[in-house]
């Protein structure tokens, strides 16, 4: 961290002082910024919805905030979206007025598909251009989009499809992975087939890598029909809508193994969003953000498309992989070549790059001088990545900690406020409008340094989640009901004297050792330090003797010629001598890989279920399926846990 970020040059306890003392002046403030068709009769009301919803009766619309008044401005011919795709050598950028033809072409093919405001369209796509325009055609139209990660088992995109009914959906033929192609179209096709709810139509776009048979009757071919809706150059007005209309579903895993769809309204999701581009990631319209995620995902949604155009900066849109597209220094030639001035990425994908590079040789052979920051999400980061990219990039790098459900950081280091001292394994502290507080399970509030479980007290500021999809009730039991008058956010950890917080575990990831409550996170971070691990994670095993005990899975980085034997008895030692014997750490066993979501998140409940012998289901966003059998055969060899019964 640069040695300027200090407590008193910062905006932040001024700006955070300004919103607690009148939350509702606040937030109206910063929605001047926003494009209303009509304004607000209230900022927020708390009669209204599950726990309140802002900005009632403002109408407005989300396509013409994120692209036509760009238009209008005169700033048209600024790129708006650069699309990059290291895995079929294809670039293009898009410019403002660009993406206005392309999405109100599409607008008006889905028009004419008989899509109205209030229905559904369900997005099962690539990390290509065409996800992005679909987006915001169905946001033109005032119709609800939920995108589906490309490539989800047609059984999970079923039951997707039987929760939100969609009218049509827009799909791809297929999409392309470094070492194979993942065909759409089949599971898209089996999914219609499982599901009770019937689209009226499937619009795919034909990538020339997989061509597919249109099924007569219901596909209609998407390049074809927006061409001749761009010949015509057919006009599609922006429909307006309630503020707290829905924009989106974005479904997450349930613990019943039903997906839960998160909710986005229009009104409050661009306020927020908005000002986050600048207080939190300090980028300026016209400047180069690339959120290195997925569509398909949060972040995707966030960052790599709303955020970003409604503020008016220059988005990326990337097909590839942090290493093996083809190297581990595609990164740094995507932020040379776009001149990237704030990179948005996992942990996981940094600590994939210094396994294959951990040196950073590639980093000298490209011009970064144009990068200002790096921001870290999705995981904890570990405070080994975090030096290795502070060491290696030189810029500062940002941890920050937000959830599906909120749509943008509850905590972070706001570097457009003036970034605050950095504690390394903490995402900084909370954002205005997240009022955080840590209590034990009985809903007390606990000492400083103590481990207990986030919370947020009600309400939650704009962006977040105001229901589930249908499913009030739901979102009351899931959220709400364990801790009154707080949204439960499902992590452990703890606050500090200066009100920093430490996000340590899922509350679900804090084991029982003999009585003693144990984060494994605190454990990751310290196997994590060791100079011969590249990445680990720790899970609980069942324990007849004393309840359950850690065992650390181990990946080391390329090049180490030491024995596995001999850095699994040092990793142990370090955790006995940073944790303490009450960890009970005896247990570190080393593996080729980790099993992975396509997102990066490893799927240690998972491997959990493995080691305790009891049943599972194959995760349905797991990258490659056979780790698992790999994590299997090794818990065998070394008789560790139920599996080597």
């Amino acid at each position: 961290m640069t040695d300027t970020a200090n407590s008193e040059t910062s905006r932040y306890y001024a700006v955070h002082s300004e919103w607690k003392q009148d939350p509702e002046g606040f937030w109206a403030g910063l929605a001047d910024a926003i494009d209303w068709v009509k304004p607000w009769d209230k900022v927020f009301d708390g009669e209204a919805g599950v726990y309140g919803r802002w900005f009632t009766g403002a109408q407005c619309n989300t396509c013409y905030n994120a692209v036509d008044r760009h238009v209008e401005a005169g700033r048209g011919q600024q790129d708006a979206i650069i699309y990059d795709s290291p895995i079929t050598g294809r670039k293009r950028r898009i410019t403002f007025a660009e993406l206005l033809r392309e999405v109100e072409a599409l607008a008006a093919v889905l028009r004419d598909l008989g899509v109205e405001k209030g229905d559904r369209v369900l997005i099962y796509m690539p990390m290509v251009p065409e996800a992005a325009f679909a987006m915001l055609a169905c946001a033109r139209l005032g119709a609800v989009h939920s995108v589906v990660f490309g490539g989800f088992a047609a059984h999970e995109l079923a039951t997707r499809i039987d929760d939100c009914h969609p009218k049509v959906v827009i799909s791809a033929s297929c999409g392309i992975e470094p070492a194979r192609q993942v065909p759409y179209k089949p599971l898209l096709d089996n999914a219609i087939s499982m599901a009770k709810a019937k689209p009226a139509h499937c619009l795919v776009l034909e990538r020339e890598e997989h061509p597919y048979d249109l099924e007569p009757g219901r596909d209609v071919d998407y390049a074809a029909s927006v061409w001749a809706h761009m010949e015509a150059g057919t006009k599609v007005p922006c429909v307006p809508v309630e503020a707290t209309d829905p924009l989106y579903i974005l479904y997450t895993s349930g613990t019943t193994g039903q997906p839960k769809g998160v909710v986005r309204d229009n009104g409050g999701h661009m306020v927020a969003l908005n000002w986050s581009m600048d207080a939190l990631y300090g980028v300026k319209p016209g400047e180069v953000f690339w959120a290195a995620s997925d569509v398909g995902w949060v972040v995707g949604h966030s960052y790599i498309v709303y955020a970003p155009l409604i503020y008016g900066a220059t988005t990326i849109l990337f097909e590839g992989k942090p290493v093996g597209t083809p190297d581990a220094g595609t990164f740094w030639r995507i932020i040379e070549e776009y001149k990237v001035a704030s990179l948005f990425t996992a942990p996981t994908a940094f600590r994939a790059i210094k396994k294959e590079d951990p040196k950073g040789e590639f980093i000298p052979k490209y011009d970064l001088s144009g990068l200002r920051s790096l921001f870290l999400a999705g995981e904890r980061a570990d405070p080994d990545t975090i030096k290795w990219a502070q060491e290696k990039l030189g810029v500062p790098v940002i941890d920050h900690w937000w959830q599906t459900e909120t749509g943008w950081a509850i905590a972070g280091n706001p570097l457009g406020l003036g970034a605050l001292p950095v504690k390394i394994g903490s995402p900084t502290v909370a954002m205005p409008g997240y009022d955080v507080q840590i209590i034990d399970d009985a809903g007390h509030p606990v000492a400083p340094g103590t481990l207990g479980n986030i919370v947020v007290k009600l309400p939650l500021p704009p962006s977040c989640l105001p229901t589930l999809w249908n499913a009030d009730e739901r979102f009351r039991s899931a959220y709400l009901d364990e801790f009154p008058g707080y949204y439960k956010t499902s992590d452990a950890g703890y606050m500090d004297e200066d009100g920093y917080l430490f996000i340590m575990a899922r509350t679900d990831d804090i084991i029982n050792v003999a009585g003693h409550r144990l984060s494994t996170g605190a454990m990751e971070e310290v196997i994590a330090g060791h100079p011969d691990v590249a990445e680990c994670a720790v899970i609980g095993i069942a324990d007849q003797l004393k309840g359950q005990l850690p065992a650390g899975f181990i990946v080391l980085n390329s090049g180490v010629d030491r024995s596995a034997e001999e850095i699994e008895k040092e990793v142990v030692k370090l955790v006995r001598d940073e944790i303490g014997p009450v960890a009970a750490f005896k247990i570190a066993l080393t593996v080729g890989r980790l099993p992975k979501t396509r997102s990066g998140k490893i799927l240690r409940g998972t491997m959990q279920k493995i080691a305790d012998g009891e049943d599972w289901k194959m995760p349905a966003t797991i990258d490659d399926p056979v780790i698992l059998d790999e994590i299997g055969d090794t818990l065998k060899q070394r008789r560790v846990g139920q599996a080597a019964a």
